[in-house]
């Protein structure tokens, strides 16, 4: 009864934790197996414990060079997509002009249609524009679909901002520039940031939209992709849990800076 009784109190708690261990479950299984040493080309079944392939991260033939090109692939799409999507953003909040509402719609079109659509529509695009299918594509089509996300996490964000704060600053004298570096875009900023990381994870992961545009490019998905028609190779699972590790670090990074500024503040 007492058992009972301890998780009717703490049912959320225990909802919460089994969801998240059920999401972390692929990431603990990717990290198990970055440390197996398989016997044949597959990396689907425990045999021998290795470090082989963390010591040779880069030992498979070109899968270095692919995660290269995704990784610069991403960053230049996060900065397009955050620059002209926090602009989109400031103007769909500060601003009344026509067909406001119709523009509203439509940024959300790319986060509903299937991505199967949006990546024969860009194809067809590309073709009747006669552009050669490669990098330049890639980033255009990214930069395309992460427009939206971006948008809406600034969106949000500019629309819980307090305009007294800038009328105050500008009651003190600050002129408009001033005003926006010192006063609109540090408010801004968590949901710009929150843009950007989000384009970049989406960005980095695309494979659908990817390889309809890609041409004789192959980017990291795509080569894990190929891989496993052929064989998994176990570095695939190391670059996994290299990255998972990183946005791990940078989070918990991101929340002790948070928490010092709060005692700070206190």
């Amino acid at each position: 009864m007492a058992v009972f009784t301890w998780l009717k109190r703490r049912l959320v708690v225990v909802a919460g934790l089994l969801t998240l261990a059920y999401l972390l479950l692929p990431n603990i299984v990717v990290t198990v197996f970055s440390f197996n040493k398989p016997k044949g080309r597959f990396n689907y079944e425990w045999q021998h414990f290795s470090t082989d392939a963390w010591k040779d991260p880069c030992g498979v033939a070109d899968m270095c060079g692919s995660l290269g090109l995704s990784l610069q692939i991403a960053l230049w799409a996060t900065i397009g997509a955050t620059a002209l999507g926090t602009m989109i953003a400031f103007a769909l909040v500060r601003y009344r002009f026509r067909a406001r509402g119709a523009v509203n719609s439509l940024i959300f079109l790319p986060m509903a249609m299937p991505e199967v659509v949006m990546a024969a529509s860009l194809l067809t695009l590309f073709l009747n524009m006669g552009a050669q299918l490669g990098f330049w594509t890639i980033l255009i089509a990214h930069i395309m679909f992460c427009l939206s996300f971006v948008v809406t996490a600034v969106k949000a964000r500019v629309m819980s901002m307090d305009p007294r704060l800038e009328e105050a600053a500008r009651d003190l004298y600050a002129g408009p520039v001033q005003t926006f570096w010192r006063v609109t875009l540090p408010i801004a900023a968590p949901g710009i940031a929150a843009g950007a990381l989000l384009s970049f994870a989406l960005s980095f992961d695309d494979f659908i939209i990817t390889n309809f545009n890609a041409g004789s490019t192959v980017t990291f998905p795509m080569f894990v992709w190929g891989s496993a028609q052929r064989g998994t190779p176990v570095q695939i699972n190391v670059i996994g849990t290299a990255m998972f590790l990183i946005a791990v670090l940078f989070v918990l990074v991101s929340m002790l800076v948070t928490h010092r500024r709060g005692q700070q503040k206190a």
